[in-house]
Parts: structure tokens; sequence; C-alpha cells
């Protein structure tokens, strides 16, 4: 008998388009793999939808609020069905930058120095001496981020918008420059540093992370040998600290420019990773010799209950 997984995707965040084309692409893979799958596209009635539903496994793949941060996974162990990632509580500690800044902090992992204030305050003055970046602090995919440049007079205004839909609390954190390095962790492993590049040659935002040519990877990532081990020792002990299970990607700046300081900082641990035809960890597996439909097959066979 085939085991029934349902993908979940969509949900009502920020990045549900990006989810309905993680949960697509998952979906199609794991139908190949010879699985039974059912695609839930995540609304409030989840729980009853499931719970009529009775799938083997739950297949994670939302992204954002509600999907990433402890709260779908509340539901699923609440059902007792087994699901793909991380578990409540280092979903809900790595989706607070601020929290999961202060974990990471204290098990020795290199962060750069940051202060939570709420959104009107960051745009009334500088927080900290520019340059430095504003992020809300529950959000992915570059959503409500702005970075504040060194000769910037003022602090970025749309943080008073009335439509603002981030969130009353930001972390304004200092500016990192350099290069743009992520780790994947897949299982207890940390594989690969891609080293990543906005196309245009600005920042790495939404349409660099998500359009077609939008940025190039560079996999794997051109660094001395010893810095390229610790990118993935760090990798691992994010993880780690975090209490993450399954995959997850942590986000790094390296600042090895001439004259530059040489401070290698991890900015983030993600606990649902893209799974899109451009997303990373795919890119990572691959270049491992996993194909996406043997990636996803180890997932769904990773999942459990009490992650």
């Amino acid at each position: 008998m085939k085991k029934h997984v349902a993908v979940l995707l969509g949900g009502f965040s920020a990045e549900r388009d990006v989810s309905l084309r993680s949960g697509a692409a998952c979906a199609g893979a794991l139908a190949e793999q010879g699985f039974k799958v059912t695609e839930v596209d995540v609304g409030r009635d989840v729980g009853r939808v499931l719970a009529d539903l009775k799938p083997d496994v739950a297949f994670n793949a939302l992204h954002g609020p509600y999907g990433e941060d402890g709260i779908i996974q509340g539901v699923l162990e609440m059902l007792r069905i087994p699901y793909t990632h991380s578990g409540v509580l280092a979903s809900a500690l790595a989706m607070r930058k601020d929290r999961a800044k202060d974990v990471l902090k204290a098990a020795g992992l290199p962060v750069a120095e940051s202060r939570t204030v709420d959104r009107l305050t960051a745009a009334k003055a500088h927080v900290l001496p520019p340059p430095y970046v504003v992020k809300p602090l529950a959000e992915g995919s570059s959503f409500g981020v702005f970075i504040v440049k060194g000769d910037q007079l003022h602090p970025p205004q749309e943080l008073t918008r009335e439509d603002w839909a981030h969130g009353d609390d930001v972390l304004v954190e200092r500016y990192v420059a350099g290069r743009e390095l992520t780790c994947a962790v897949i299982g207890n492993k940390a594989y690969d540093v891609i080293e990543i590049k906005a196309a245009d040659g600005g920042w790495y935002d939404y349409n660099a992370k998500y359009a077609a040519g939008g940025s190039v990877h560079e996999l794997p990532a051109n660094l001395k040998e010893n810095i390229y081990h610790f990118v993935q020792e760090l990798t691992l002990k994010a993880h780690k600290a975090l209490g993450c299970r399954g995959v997850s990607r942590a986000d790094f700046r390296y600042d090895d420019r001439p004259g530059g300081t040489g401070e290698l900082v991890i900015l983030e641990v993600n606990t649902q990773p893209g799974m899109t035809a451009t997303s990373l960890v795919p890119e990572i597996a691959a270049h491992a010799g996993l194909t996406f439909g043997e990636l996803v097959k180890w997932m769904v066979e990773d999942a459990s209950c009490d992650r």
C-alpha cells in the first residue's frame, strides 16, 4: 500500500506564492517516487481537513508565519501526524530573528550587533550608526527588509505606513559588507557552501531569490579551505543549537574585501528552505549527488512527531 503524503502548501502568509511553487514541485516529485499525494492549500480549517484526510505523513512546504513558526507544527503534533522539517520549539525560535540570534550568540556563533525596537522608533532616527539593515522579526524572503546606506540621512519612512503588514517590532542590525554565503544541513550533515550574487549587482532581495536568472550561484563557493570548512561547522552548530531537524539552511556574510574586516557572521537559520526550481537546498543536494526526488523521499522517511 502506498504511503499517503499530504503536501501542505499555500497558506496565508506573504510568502504564499513561493509556498505554492515549493509545494507543487515537491508533490510532483513525491508522486514520481511512488507516494500517494494530496495537495492541501492550508486555511484556518487545516486541522479538520487533515483529520478527515488521515495522511500517513505531512510534508510541510509552507513558508512564513503559520507555516514555519511552530503553529502548523503544533496542529500536526495534536493530530499525531508525522511531519517533515523542524518541530514546534525550533521552528518558533528560528522564526524570531532576535531570539534566534540570542541563542546562536550564546552557543558561540558570530553574529552582527543588533537592536530590537518598534518600527516607529526605527523610523524616527538612526537606531544604529549607518550602514545597517532593518528586518521584520518574523518574516522570510526579504519581505519588509531595508538596507540603510552609510550616507543616508534618515531611516526608511516606509516603516510608518498604515498598511505595514510585517509586525510592530523590527530588528535593526549592523550591515556586514562582503559576500553572501549559504550552507544546508540535511539530517546531521552540513553540505556544500554556495556564494550568491544578485544578477543585477544589487542585494539578494525577493526578485533575486525567485525570478529566473535573478541570481548567480557559485557552487562550491570559491573560499579558502579553512573558511569553507568553518562555514560548514557553524551551519551544523547553528542547526543543533536551535534544535532543528531534517533540513535547514544557514545564511552568512563574509567580508574578505581588500581592507575589509575579515569577519564571518551568521545572519539566520531557515527551517523551511524553499523547494522551488531556483531554490538553494535542492541545488546543494544535487551537487552532492542527491536528486530532487531522492531528497523529498528522504524527508518523508525522516518525518516524525515529537521533533
